[in-house]
């Protein structure tokens, strides 16, 4: 029998992928540098290859996963855009992603700790994307 600590720490993966992905997608055309553009890039495809090993096992589960909160989702938007319009740079966009990051990475650890249950397999995909979450905010502190 599955945990039900399990499918909720896949949905939280799969939906804190989902608001990375869009985080990215809603700056990449900002993006003056290339190198930025290409580590960002390059986040996104690592972000694809995860959710596609998280819907592999939503689905075993026969679960849908979840979509990210839309109060969030909208907040996020809007100091993205709000930012942006104020200071089109990529200091702006280093800032934009280093603050999202540091959410994931500490609502990601929160639901590792709440849901202990869950099976090591859904654990590691959480270390995982915590691993990519911190990596990318690493990675942006050239452009501060």
């Amino acid at each position: 029998m599955i945990e039900p600590d399990t499918i909720k720490l896949l949905r939280e993966c799969d939906a804190g992928i989902k608001m990375g992905v869009t985080s990215i997608n809603d700056v990449l055309d900002y993006v003056s540098d290339d190198t930025l553009r290409n580590r960002l890039a390059d986040c996104k495809r690592e972000h694809d290859k995860l959710k596609d090993d998280i819907q592999f096992l939503l689905d075993k589960y026969h679960d849908d996963g979840k979509e990210p909160d839309l109060m969030a989702k909208g907040m996020s938007w809007m100091k993205t855009n709000v930012k942006l319009v104020m200071n089109e740079s990529d200091e702006t966009i280093e800032d934009l992603m280093t603050d999202g990051c540091n959410m994931g990475v500490k609502s990601l650890n929160r639901y590792l700790n709440q849901y202990k249950a869950a099976d090591e397999e859904s654990k590691d995909i959480t270390k995982r994307l915590i691993g990519l979450e911190e990596k990318l905010a690493v990675g942006m502190r050239g452009y501060l």
